[in-house]
């Protein structure tokens, strides 16, 4: 069986998220170009200011993190940041957040690339990194700013925000990691070449064989390999590029709607790509009590998917309240209509 696990005991020791005021109301994106169409897939998505990108977002996040964690940024052995809309094709976002937090100049930096699950990507890294006992600690941050072609039905669901994880030491950590399997194919589903400016997709694909088959196929070999059944977790949380997928990949595996009513945020901010099963595990974070099982998984377009078992630790009460609830960020809303969306994202080229 698969599981990966490293031999020193690590986890959680800080998180922290970041999602823009702005909203887009889905209604807006029908009556512009869908008049009359089918039901939105979301009620609402999270859209950067002119000023926000995933470089300041993260920011934001890894402070947060920093301030639950209660540990020098210096100490950081890594700074990781996993998104599919770095704000520049040749210079790391990862050393930008470095020094903007502090960790600078003896610090691991480096960006990772895997559609929706980079966050992930780096999370499952900065987990190997620390246990093997290279570094202390390491920081692994999944954002976005996400692009979809105006008209598309992917301009509903492409929002911004995610969160930023410290792991460390188990003997430090609010939530200890139990083990973790990756799975990961080929598959047409979503794609972007070099100098394009929006993403393409194979609709036919999303679902089956992409999303469905490797999120499944993840959680099940990890909790086969843990010798666990569904109702042996307080929560999940699932990739969440829509409203329907995480639901029905929480039925088919045999998760209830309550198990992942707290970490699902998709109608409320959209699909944060990177960020997205990342800001639903801090949501879980926020509400767990210690005790609980956590189950995450993420997927990313192309395609693969991490899953992760959690268990939460007597240090999360304490350490919760140092930063920002996840709730803080996904209730505060500015509604924008779609022109100002369109200025804010740059929609419109003039020249």
């Amino acid at each position: 069986m698969p599981l990966m696990k490293p031999t020193m005991d690590v986890g959680i020791i800080g998180y922290g998220a970041y999602v823009p005021r702005y909203r887009l109301p889905a209604s807006e994106v029908s009556r512009v170009w869908h008049p009359g169409g089918d039901r939105a897939p979301v009620e609402q998505k999270a859209v950067a200011g002119p000023d926000e990108d995933t470089v300041t977002m993260s920011i934001e996040a890894a402070r947060n993190a920093l301030a639950r964690a209660e540990i020098a940024p210096a100490r950081l052995g890594a700074v990781w940041v996993g998104s599919e809309s770095h704000p520049y094709a040749v210079k790391p976002t990862s050393a930008i957040v470095a020094e903007a937090i502090g960790a600078t100049p003896h610090v691991l930096a480096g960006d990772w690339q895997f559609a929706c699950k980079a966050g992930t990507e780096a999370l499952q890294a900065a987990l190997a990194l620390v246990g093997s006992g290279m570094t202390p600690y390491a920081l692994a941050i999944g954002m976005d700013t996400a692009q979809s072609r105006p008209g598309d039905v992917l301009e509903y669901t492409a929002a911004a925000g995610g969160a930023a994880y410290i792991v460390g030491p188990g003997d430090e950590a609010v939530a200890l990691l139990q083990g973790s399997v990756s799975f990961a194919t080929e598959n047409p589903d979503f794609w972007r070449r070099p100098q394009q400016n929006y993403p393409e997709h194979g609709g036919r694909f999303t679902g089956e064989p992409s999303y469905f088959r490797h999120t499944l196929a993840a959680a099940t070999e990890l909790m086969e390999a843990l010798g666990r059944t569904p109702q042996d977790y307080a929560y999940a949380v699932f990739h969440q590029p829509n409203r329907r997928f995480p639901r029905e990949a929480a039925v088919r595996l045999g998760f209830s709607a309550e198990q992942i009513k707290a970490g699902l945020l998709v109608d409320r901010i959209g699909n944060a790509y990177a960020g997205s099963s990342m800001l639903g595990l801090g949501a879980l974070l926020d509400v767990a009590n210690p005790g609980d099982r956590v189950l995450h998984v993420s997927y990313g377009s192309g395609a693969g998917s991490d899953a992760f078992e959690w268990l939460v630790t007597d240090g999360l009460h304490e350490r919760r309240h140092r930063a920002p609830l996840t709730s803080y960020y996904v209730n505060r809303v500015q509604e924008i209509d779609y022109a100002t969306y369109a200025r804010y994202r740059n929609k419109l080229q003039m020249e």
